[in-house]
């Protein structure tokens, strides 16, 4: 949630409110999108190029590389979807306007904070492989986090301010305040411990004259939380005079805190406080402000799950979830990780929020490109009648399956209505999605991606999804995608690989280093810090991503029928692929880069094959030689995935007797078009 200018005030009252501590030999109890957050934007990562997965890796294992080694326990909690109430939808919006603009702000070289699109998906990765303890909450993770961190006796770490309000019996560690980085020893011993600052509620009260604890819930919905936003409190707010106590230099927010804090301690309990805020509202009002104001009091009383029976016995149990006859395995998987918040959005409210990525603002959004494979989702949640029970749906009349997106249009947002691919109710049902033929799940997922299993035979396990998804990419982009773009994104995912060859004994004894060599020369590859950003270059792999992104949601919901690749270090980094399309644009060639290592040319060879097959013709054509069908397109405003152009022309092949592969192109005439694809 959040408290607005809360956490603000207590720092700056921080030797009042703060007690210095040297955490080690403990439970922690840590908000998981708080911790990603921080972990990403002040770790002096990029921001611009969709995403340095590997780097960030590298920050999150340090993060609890430093926990262990002071023998603290760390207990992740994640948010999940929207409360099923609804109630922080317009919060929501706002800050996806917000995301709007700071990601314009970043395309064109300002400031601005903005996650990559798969960062959940990576720092879960990162916890499965470090064996940390994690659990997603079905909704809002903070009362779960409160009720869980009191049952152990064990701090919270979180940038939540909403944990200065719960009585939380072993404090709140804010995360600006963790020295992660800074462990230090014990004099006279090896025990390393983390200097932190944690805050106590009681020493909040106690400044303000021993308040009663039961007030401060009243506080925040006052203050304004991501709850509560009433005009009518403005009213409020005017009429009262609000005691300042000391003199303060510091700024309306920071005026309005200090001035409930002093106003509230004045009351014994909430009741009394609560009757003297509707006093000053008009007559009309006061009974829906009244039911308003106690229900989001609620939000800070202790949850009614236990997530504690999660992590002793792998049980976990929702009141959100009790009226919604979820399937089973569904609600497990939700708990695990191996589904995203995005399919419990999609199936309880009908309704997603499609994340904006630094991208070309003029362009229509890059989440368009990856509406089919939304709608095949979509028509597999559909499947879920009559197990799920939602009572906004039961007051509607029989209509066809329809889900809302909200999704950036220009500089702004908008909700659009998608229809959901019809399914075979009987085939398809979800309550037994897990009991079809992995032959069945297979084929559906390879059907919405459009790419034939006998093309992804030669790739390797790990890159099945991947190169699949890259095979919809090709044949769904927009006209800005070039070869170049493909090249540049199937050479970082040799990567992966190519670490893996590194590590392996035989690495100099049989190769001769030719798999370190390259893998030095991929990473020197990258884009350095400030360079200007190519916003095609950008679309187009914001478009990948989005297309990766519903691809691994799709082969989640269908209990994975290919591999899940790793997302870690294997796969996708935002800065080497973008440097790599400079260079070959400019110095550099595949060949070139892949001429020491013929086993990640093979490699490489597979992955651009299946690709090519894809491909539209004009992708392989000389600059300047536009197809003709594809220029009309181009003339009329027409997309290549509406009208695709096919090919089959054998555009790379290995030359006899050689180390290196070439581009051969078949002669074509100026005025000729390639052939149109089945």
């Amino acid at each position: 949630m959040g408290i607005r200018g809360l956490m603000s005030f207590v720092e700056d009252h921080s030797n009042e409110f703060f007690t210095d501590v040297k955490l080690r030999d403990t439970k922690i109890i840590i908000d998981g999108y708080a911790l990603f957050h921080r972990l990403y934007f002040n770790s002096n990562l990029e921001l611009r190029y969709g995403g340095d997965y590997d780097s960030f890796t590298d920050v999150v294992q340090k993060f609890f590389e430093s926990l262990f080694a002071c023998k603290i326990c760390p207990y992740v909690v994640l948010d999940g979807g929207c409360d099923i109430s609804d109630k922080k939808l317009n919060t929501l919006k706002d800050r996806a306007r917000e995301k709007i603009q700071m990601a314009h702000s970043l395309s064109v070289g300002g400031g601005g904070y903005v996650c990559p699109l798969l960062i959940r998906e990576v720092f879960i990765q990162v916890l499965i492989k470090l064996q940390v303890c994690f659990v997603q909450c079905f909704s809002e993770a903070d009362r779960d986090i409160m009720t869980l961190a009191n049952y152990w006796n064990c701090p919270v770490l979180s940038s939540d301010s909403d944990f200065c309000i719960f009585d939380l019996k072993s404090g709140f560690c804010p995360l600006n305040g963790f020295q992660w980085r800074n462990m230090n020893t014990i004099k006279g011993t090896r025990d390393c411990y983390i200097p932190a600052k944690c805050f106590f509620l009681d020493a909040l009260c106690c400044h303000f004259g021993n308040m009663n604890k039961t007030l401060l819930p009243l506080f925040a919905v006052l203050c304004g939380n991501d709850h509560v936003n009433l005009p009518v409190m403005e009213t409020f707010l005017s009429k009262v005079r609000l005691p300042l106590g000391a003199a303060s230099s510091k700024g309306r927010r920071h005026h309005r805190v200090l001035g409930l804090l002093n106003w509230l301690s004045r009351f014994t309990d909430p009741t009394e406080a609560l009757d003297s805020v509707l006093n000053h509202l008009p007559q009309k009002r006061r009974g829906t402000v009244k039911a308003l104001l106690c229900s989001s009091m609620e939000e800070y009383l202790q949850a009614q799950g236990s997530l504690q029976d999660f992590f002793q016995h792998g049980a976990y149990t929702c009141p959100d979830t009790w009226n919604t006859s979820l399937p089973p395995w569904v609600l497990a998987a939700l708990a695990r990780g191996q589904l995203s918040p995005f399919i419990s959005d999609a199936l309880v409210l009908r309704r997603t929020i499609l994340h904006t990525q630094v991208e070309n603002m003029q362009r229509p959004n890059a989440h368009r490109i990856s509406l089919p494979i939304r709608q095949v989702i979509y028509g597999l949640l559909v499947n879920a009648f009559p197990h799920v029970r939602n009572v906004a749906w039961d007051a509607l009349p029989p209509q066809p399956p329809t889900f809302s997106e909200v999704e950036r249009i220009n500089k702004n947002i908008k909700t659009s209505i998608v229809n959901a691919v019809e399914l075979p109710k009987d085939h398809y049902d979800l309550s037994k999605l897990t009991e079809l033929s992995l032959a069945s799940r297979q084929m559906l997922l390879l059907e919405t991606l459009k790419v034939k299993q006998s093309l992804l035979d030669p790739v390797p396990a790990a890159l099945k999804l991947p190169v699949a998804v890259s095979c919809y990419w090709v044949q769904h982009a927009e006209a800005t995608l070039k070869l170049h773009h493909l090249q540049a994104l199937l050479l970082g995912m040799l990567l992966g690989p190519l670490r893996a060859m590194v590590s392996s004994p035989e690495e100099k004894a049989v190769r001769g280093g030719g798999a370190e060599t390259l893998c030095e020369e991929l990473q020197r590859a990258k884009a350095p810090p400030g360079t200007r950003l190519d916003l095609d270059a950008a679309h187009v792999f914001c478009q990948w991503q989005c297309c990766l992104q519903m691809g691994l949601y799709l082969n989640q919901l269908l209990s994975t029928p290919l591999p899940e690749p790793d997302l870690t270090r294997r796969l996708y980094s935002g800065s080497l692929v973008h440097g790599l399309c400079r260079q070959l644009l400019t110095s550099a060639s595949v060949e070139s880069l892949l001429r020491l290592c013929p086993e990640a040319q093979q490699l490489y060879e597979h992955l651009f094959n299946a690709t090519r097959s894809c491909a539209p013709a004009e992708l392989f054509l000389p600059k300047g030689r536009l197809n003709p069908k594809r220029r009309k397109q181009k003339k009329s405003g027409i997309s290549s995935s509406e009208n695709r152009v096919g090919t089959t022309l054998n555009a790379r092949s290995w030359h006899e007797g050689s180390n290196r592969f070439e581009l051969l192109m078949v002669e074509t005439l100026e005025n000729e078009a390639a052939p149109e694809l089945e």
